[in-house]
């Protein structure tokens, strides 16, 4: 359109001032009417250009204001429900201190808020994944609200200097981008506390939120020590960053807090956490021994802790196999915070090991609400939905999981299996081909389904040589899709050996279907203490 628009008037004087001759090219006023060659043939091309333009303009103002808002309509439309008044996100507060390493103070600051604020049942609260998802970006707060759909955002500001802290915090209206109330605070690094209950009251009153009889806002992550307090902060951030090296960091740092306060439940289940990262990164048995005993801890010290529960429910589940403690476990972290995306996406990890597939489904759904940009749960639900054999909102599950994150291994191996399942073998192969250390089983199953037997063991061997030590299940699936049911189980049996995660799905794997008729199937799930 633009180029047409350019084009236009300097083709419309270039056709007026000249003729095309027998001779060529020349001005108008030489040309004699005989020499002329058609000059009305050159005249209606001139209006056929003016036709083109305006069919052009049209278009693109009918796609612009009539085409472009509905396919926007339609997708908000799919993507988020009605927004309940009664929502909230707590975005990271600023860090306006010097020392830009304060960052893990100002974060924690707005974790604990939401932790607060997600305690009451009458508040949809969403996750920090997804809230904090937003640092650092220059988005506007209606914009955060429609894409976590909230009616409410809370956000502010954090300055520290040696002991004064000066906190800004704002309730923000989505909607119309007003403010509902602010405040600034002037208090003592001990006062700290203080600040969080005071903003988290204010909230629930301006929200208009009706605390249950005996209810009142708690918040089991404190500690009498302030530097203690402030390595379980540090703790916390280091754990996010998701590598072996800040997994050591953020022992230390719970460590460190724990010689400052011996009773400090909250950084026993962080070491919980720490640890049974760097035990699986690891293979490390005694270590995941350690990180059982520590969340085990923190649930002795704070039984109303939620954090202790859901941690140790998903060790137990994974690394013990004791469905009955890892029920247990989930009942109680259920009871305390159903509100807790963590929780329920633990919670669906244990009804998947059962079989219990409509339950699951349920169970990520609810934890997606509540954590709408969750990269894992998106992806586990668009699994889960493959494996029930609804592929069309799979795909669009996992197609979510990679809008977040397009690097996401496990997203591109489960959009390949959709992929594989409905018979759309290339495009299994092309997803499969960016699923990193998932990736050569994945290829081997795709290129075995195209008969082609040796580019099919080429791609497994890979996997055995490269990933085998670590992700055995994946090299059964590729066996049992094969059709090599021994060579599937042998590998099941060194999944077991590794306590690999990925037996939890076993039950409800279609990619092993074929083996669930045979006796050995059943003698593994009751080895593994999966059955109901």
């Amino acid at each position: 359109v633009i180029l047409l628009a350019i084009g236009f008037v300097p083709a419309l004087i270039f056709s007026w001032v000249f003729e095309l001759t027998p001779q060529g090219l020349k001005r108008d006023e030489e040309v004699a009417p005989e020499q002329s060659i058609a000059p009305q043939t050159a005249r209606r091309m001139d209006r056929m250009i003016i036709a083109v333009l305006l069919l052009a303009l049209g278009y693109f103002a009918f796609d612009k204001f009539v085409l472009t808002p509905k396919r926007e309509a339609a997708f908000v439309g799919r993507q988020a429900p009605a927004t309940d008044v009664k929502s909230i996100a707590v975005l990271p507060f600023v860090n306006m201190s010097a020392d830009k390493e304060q960052d893990y103070f100002s974060d924690g600051l707005s974790e604990e808020l939401l932790n607060q604020l997600a305690q009451i049942p009458q508040l949809r609260v969403i996750a920090r994944t997804s809230s904090f998802s937003f640092k650092g970006k220059e988005v506007d707060v209606s914009t955060i609200a429609r894409a976590l759909n909230v009616a409410n955002v809370l956000e502010g500001s954090v300055r520290k200097s040696a002991n004064t802290l000066r906190i800004t915090a704002q309730l923000v209206r989505a909607s119309d981008s007003s403010h509902l109330w602010s405040q600034t605070y002037d208090r003592e690094l001990t006062d700290i506390f203080k600040v969080q209950d005071e903003i988290a009251n204010t909230v629930v009153g301006v929200l208009k939120v009706k605390l249950l009889p005996n209810q009142a806002l708690t918040n089991q992550h404190r500690s009498s020590n302030a530097e203690a307090y402030n390595q379980f902060l540090l703790g916390n951030q280091l754990n996010d960053r998701g590598n072996p090296e800040n997994w050591r960091r953020a022992m230390a740092a719970f460590q460190q807090a724990i010689a400052l306060d011996p009773n400090y439940a909250a950084a026993y289940s962080g070491m919980a956490v720490a640890g049974a990262s760097l035990a699986d990164s690891a293979g490390d048995a005694a270590a995941m021994e350690q990180a059982l005993d520590a969340a085990g801890k923190a649930i002795t010290l704070a039984p109303e802790l939620v954090d202790g529960y859901a941690v140790r429910g998903v060790l137990r589940l994974i690394f013990k196999r004791d469905l009955a403690g890892t029920q247990a476990d989930f009942d109680k972290a259920l009871a305390l915070n159903s509100g807790d995306s963590a929780v329920q996406l633990g919670y669906s990890r244990l009804t998947i090991a059962l079989g219990r597939l409509p339950e699951a489904i349920a169970a990520t759904r609810k934890a997606i609400e509540l954590d709408p940009l969750s990269t894992s749960g998106w992806a586990q639900l668009g699994r889960l939905l493959a494996a029930s054999g609804q592929f069309a909102p799979a795909r669009e599950a996992l197609n979510r999981s990679l809008e977040i994150s397009p690097e996401s291994h496990y997203a591109h191996f489960h959009l390949g299996e959709t992929d594989l399942l409905e018979g759309k073998v290339q495009d299994a192969l092309a997803e499969f081909r960016k699923a990193g250390v998932y990736g050569p089983a994945g290829v081997a199953m795709a290129e075995h389904t195209l008969g082609h037997a040796s580019e099919s063991d080429q791609s497994l061997d890979e996997q055995i040589a490269k990933y085998g030590h670590s992700s055995a299940y994946q090299v059964a699936e590729a066996y049992a899709w094969r059709g090599e049911k021994d060579k599937a189980f042998e590998w099941l049996e060194r999944a077991y050996a590794q306590n690999d995660g990925g037996l939890s799905f076993f039950k409800i794997d279609p990619l092993i279907a074929n083996l669930r008729g045979d006796p050995r199937f059943a003698a593994l799930v009751k080895k593994m203490g999966f059955a109901e």
